[in-house]
């Protein structure tokens, strides 16, 4: 790890014709360079970047983190529903995971509660409770929406890291699971999103336009989901 004024940075050397930078809210600022390229050749480039990483940094700090990859522990905190739920762990005959009235996840492990174990088991209650709750949620807005004619040809809540959603070019949306843990108007707004594919698949002005008259208020949604990290 090197260290610059305000910031650290590491470097990969690989075949690769120009130094670039990638500044990331999980992996920090890692600069990539050629193979052979002088330790101040290196130091300058950042340098003369430095402000802009600066900024790009300070800018995270307004991001909020969906889940721990390091796992969980006894007492962690826990986002679902769009609130905070406290995680109580319990010795138990074979692993369970349920929500109690006070906003409290209970968890029950059968041997081992190794974080990372009980990180994989939350996370398919999550899987579970949002294919209960966004399948019923996505009928809903079809029938909300019914004047528009949106006819996707399938629906699933499934695992998706990289996205909140997708449509694809045979009409079949599918949604991340991650959605159930935050408030009910973001998953509500990439089901809309996904509808409006149906019709113009691209980001074309026609397709924003479409977006704009199913769902006035997408921007300032769009903005506030792009806050949580996962």
């Amino acid at each position: 790890m090197h260290v610059s004024k305000n910031f650290d940075y590491k470097i990969i050397l690989s075949r690769r014709r120009t130094i670039s930078i990638i500044v990331s809210p999980d992996k920090g600022v890692i600069v990539k360079a050629p193979l052979r390229t002088p330790a101040d050749a290196i130091r300058k480039f950042v340098s003369e970047k430095s402000e802009w990483i600066r900024k790009t940094l300070e800018g995270f700090n307004s991001l909020k983190k969906i889940d721990s990859s390091e796992g969980y522990y006894d007492g962690d905190r826990i986002l679902l529903y769009g609130r905070y739920h406290r995680l109580k762990l319990h010795p138990a005959k074979e692993y369970y995971v349920k929500l109690s009235d006070d906003d409290t996840i209970e968890a029950g492990y059968a041997g081992s509660n190794d974080p990372v174990l009980i990180r994989a088991m939350l996370e398919r209650w999550f899987r579970l409770i949002a294919q209960k709750r966004l399948t019923p949620k996505f009928r809903e807005l079809l029938t909300k929406y019914s004047d528009y004619g949106f006819k996707p040809s399938a629906f699933s809540v499934r695992h998706m890291k990289k996205r909140w959603g997708s449509c694809s070019s045979k009409g079949k949306i599918a949604i991340s699971y991650d959605l159930i843990r935050l408030d009910e108007v973001y998953a509500e707004y990439v089901m809309v999103h996904e509808l409006c594919h149906l019709r113009h698949h691209n980001h074309s002005a026609e397709y924003y336009a479409l977006l704009s008259e199913v769902y006035p208020g997408w921007k300032d949604v769009r903005k506030e989901l792009q806050r949580y990290l996962r």
